[in-house]
């Protein structure tokens, strides 16, 4: 069976196509500057490399451009677009609906798209990638699978924000949290390598990157997550700014004379790591400044950290302990340095690493030190696995 999985962004649209027989790839990329001058096509499979640069106008030529090279390129594997049994597709927001993947019908579609005023940034985009599809290949299955899925478990005490009720039902105002489908994998996989049933585990995932979100999984179920009504509650992120104190945005709001427009433009493309250090939303940049001698840079990397830290701190407590720590996605699996930052002094926890163990990048490996009553673990996340594993699931019942 082969499922392409699709994540459509604004101006971007990441692809896999995955033998589900075996769980393998076959081919991968993305289209990068949808509706700018000079887009660029790359696809990789069987350790070929293709980079096109063309004009790419709208989400529907983009998904020509992929199936058209997944069946121009040999390596691919893919005869005839027949061959595509179903297509997944990530939506970031799923608000209270959604629990599970389900099949794409007129009523999903209409929730997806009501949900967009959450994840304007998101949504919107997502379904630019399901209607191209549609008229693409016409008929073939297609299913969503929701970042906030996951998180649904969460009880009431942990999503619940301390507004008046009226509102907060009226405009379905609470935590939702994001990067599900990451966390629910590898807090699964991480289940897998230490030999236990994940209802037995109390695990945090970390998915560090440009957007990071910390989650307390209990039992296999979610607990509570650092990110909230959107994606842009809790860390310091890429050019998110996190936690913030609200009266602090409306002050800025009144004394610059910011539109709310201008305010979230701020926030969540201004700030973070790029707004506090003045340098980069990119942690290698970061590095480099700091090694430069610039303080702010070194100030935004501080920040960072010690938000992971206290995120893990107080998820140990709401859980009574901790059996496993997990770092996934860019920084967390690519950050030895950032790594050993976050875990150290945090010993009084249970929590040791090995330096030598530490020392690795994109790959599963137990980093605990000798001693350590935590596990902690590196393992690379694999959202396109656990979409295309949803897929098969909604659309063919696990046949």
């Amino acid at each position: 069976m082969i499922i392409l999985v699709i994540n459509s962004g604004s101006s971007s649209l990441k692809f896999q196509l995955l033998n589900m027989d075996n769980e393998s790839v076959m081919a991968q990329g993305q289209v990068e500057k949808i509706g700018l001058p000079s887009g660029i096509f790359t696809i990789k499979a069987e350790g070929l490399k293709n980079k096109t640069e063309l004009e790419i106008p709208n989400h529907e030529v983009a998904v020509e451009l992929v199936l058209n090279g997944l069946l121009e390129t040999k390596e691919a594997g893919l005869k005839s677009l027949d061959d595509i049994d179903a297509i997944g597709h990530r939506i970031v927001q799923g608000g209270d609906t959604f629990s599970k993947a389900c099949l794409v019908d007129d009523a999903v579609r209409a929730k997806i798209e009501e949900y967009g005023a959450m994840a304007p940034l998101h949504n919107p985009a997502h379904l630019k990638g399901i209607d191209a599809c549609s008229k693409v290949m016409p008929g073939k299955p297609q299913v969503v699978v929701f970042d906030t899925a996951f998180h649904q478990t969460m009880p009431a005490m942990a999503y619940t924000y301390g507004l008046p009720k009226e509102y907060a039902e009226k405009h379905k105002i609470r935590r939702y949290g994001a990067h599900g489908t990451s966390h629910r994998y590898v807090s699964g996989r991480v289940a897998e390598l230490m030999g236990k049933p994940v209802e037995e585990l109390k695990i945090i995932t970390c998915h560090l990157g440009n957007g990071s979100s910390i989650t307390a999984v209990k039992n296999g179920k979610v607990l509570d997550t650092s990110m909230g009504f959107t994606p842009h509650e809790g860390m310091l992120m890429g050019t998110r700014c996190g936690d913030i104190d609200a009266t602090a945005v409306l002050y800025l709001m009144k004394h610059e004379g910011f539109t709310p427009e201008r305010m979230d433009q701020m926030l969540n493309k201004e700030s973070g790591l790029m707004g506090v250090s003045g340098v980069s939303s990119d942690f290698r940049e970061i590095d480099d400044a700091i090694a430069a001698g610039n303080e702010q840079a070194k100030l935004a990397r501080d920040i960072f950290i010690y938000r992971v830290k206290k995120y893990i701190g107080s998820y140990v407590a709401a859980m009574n302990g901790v059996d496993a720590i997990v770092f996934t996605a860019g920084i967390g699996e690519n950050g030895p340095d950032v790594r050993e930052e976050i875990c150290a002094d945090m010993d009084f926890l249970g929590i040791k690493i090995d330096a030598e163990k530490n020392n690795v990048r994109g790959k599963e490996v137990n980093i605990s030190a000798e001693g350590s009553s935590v596990q902690v673990w590196v393992v690379p996340t694999n959202e396109e696995l656990a979409i295309a594993q949803d897929t098969v699931a909604a659309a063919f019942g696990n046949n």
